[in-house]
């Protein structure tokens, strides 16, 4: 079984920074791939980028250039550092791992970008 915990919402202006954390709770986690989603309201979850246990990464189109994701595999950590917000930005952000074919979830941390 993998808990994820994420942190690090909040209300920011647009154009404002933000850093979320996602912590996994196993051992297993330098052998997740991992990925950040997002739901805005009214709207299906999208994923927003990815990361390999290798360390390789993508991005949804909206997000190239703002957004960065990286992961720290001894403190079993992913973050994703949001630059340049947007309104359109505003979502519940998710932590996600896959590991063989399990699909594991963390519970979401809201990200409002409003003046």
């Amino acid at each position: 079984q993998v808990q994820l915990v994420e942190s690090g919402g909040g209300l920011v202006q647009p154009g404002g920074s933000l850093r979320l954390s996602c912590v996994a709770s196993t051992i297993i986690f330098r052998f997740c791939d991992m990925g950040w989603y997002r739901q805005a309201p009214g709207k299906e979850r999208e994923l927003v980028a990815t990361i390999t246990s290798g360390s390789s990464t993508t991005y949804t189109d909206s997000v190239k250039g703002r957004f960065t994701i990286s992961r720290d595999n001894a403190k079993k950590a992913m973050y994703l550092q949001m630059n340049s917000l947007k309104p359109e930005d505003t979502a519940v952000y998710y932590c996600n791992a896959l590991f063989g074919l399990k699909n594991y979830w963390g519970q979401g941390t809201q990200v409002t970008v409003s003046s």
